[in-house]
């Protein structure tokens, strides 16, 4: 008879996060599910690595599930821990705490970044939706008049039907986006350097340069990572030369843009925006662009928050069920690919 197969040991596990991240993403449900498959140290979860606790903790752990605010894997804390050996993130960037130390080490790294990219997507479609049909405009517009007006004569630049999209970056969400837009009557455009004609074609997308993308589309969607590269990538030049009254969407980073550019041609009226996310975070209460009627700026809330934190936790169970089975990660953080990643 064939040798019955050994049962795979459970890998030792620890979380590593703040406590609200915890609270946040890790309900009862999540953490008996990561329970059934690895052996989890119980709460409260890792927030410092320097303490004496953390230190025993990490001793024999091979696997972290991380979170916001987990400190940085690097020399020191990985010395800690010496037979770690994965990490599952439960959000979408790594770089606040994957260090170049855990690569050199070869731990294996998995993301909930396909997870964060939905929601994203989906309040990017709604907004190139409810800015093609003018909604916030008109709304206010009703309740200073209180009057419907003659829908006969709404602008011909009003509505979404035979629009151009410009989608800067085939990111994640970037390309989660295409996807969603597939369905509409609208022209799809994309530029990303790193992409090629025939792939761009294949997700659904005519590839353009990034001249052409601000030039031809009646909205832009940003949606590049912020790296030094690209820091501004979004600048006065490309602003100016877009269509009067179009539309920028940015759920990115802030930063990307050359926000004095946006603030100049927004206060002249050339366009719109709906911004997520500005340089800083949270504008000064004196920034010119609160008073700009055409900019919608929302408090970075495109991402997964409320009930959307539970894909991320789903995910990460699955990531760690295959890894204590054997089978690898579903979706692997990859070293050659960080470049290129937010």
């Amino acid at each position: 008879m064939p040798p019955t197969p050994t049962a795979r040991p459970r890998p030792r596990a620890a979380l590593a996060m703040s406590p609200q991240a915890a609270a946040a993403v890790l309900d009862p449900e999540i953490l008996a599910a990561l329970g059934a498959v690895c052996d989890l140290t119980p709460p409260p979860v890792l927030d410092d690595l320097t303490t004496g606790r953390a230190r025993a903790t990490l001793a024999d752990v091979e696997l972290l599930v991380t979170g916001w605010g987990c400190p940085p894997l690097d020399a020191a804390a990985l010395a800690a821990a010496p037979r770690l050996r994965a990490v599952v993130h439960t959000a979408g960037t790594i770089r606040g705490h994957v260090t170049e130390a855990c690569w050199e080490r070869g731990i294996e790294v998995s993301s909930a970044a396909a997870a964060n990219a939905l929601p994203v997507a989906e309040y990017t479609l709604a907004m190139i939706l409810l800015s093609g049909k003018r909604v916030l405009e008109r709304a206010r517009a009703l309740r200073a008049t209180h009057e419907r007006g003659d829908w006969l004569r709404t602008s011909a630049g009003t509505g979404n039907y035979g629009r151009t999209v410009g989608i800067l970056s085939a990111s994640l969400i970037g390309r989660r986006v295409i996807e969603l837009l597939r369905p509409y009557d609208l022209r799809i455009l994309l530029h990303d350097p790193y992409v090629s004609d025939v792939e761009a074609t294949a997700l659904g997308a005519h590839p353009v340069g990034l001249g052409e993308l601000f030039a031809r589309g009646d909205v832009v969607s940003v949606h590049t990572p912020l790296l030094p590269a690209t820091h501004g990538l979004v600048s006065r030049a490309l602003l100016t030369s877009m269509r009067p009254d179009s539309v920028l969407i940015n759920t990115s980073r802030g930063a990307v843009v050359d926000q004095d550019a946006l603030t100049d041609v927004l206060r002249a009226g050339r366009l719109r925006a709906v911004l997520d996310v500005t340089d800083p975070e949270v504008l000064p209460p004196e920034h010119p662009l609160w008073t700009c009627e055409n900019a919608l700026i929302t408090p970075h809330l495109a991402g997964s928050q409320g009930n959307e934190l539970r894909r991320l936790a789903d995910l990460a169970v699955r990531e760690v069920t295959r890894w204590a089975a054997g089978d690898g990660f579903d979706h692997p953080v990859r070293r050659e690919r960080l470049a290129f990643l937010a």
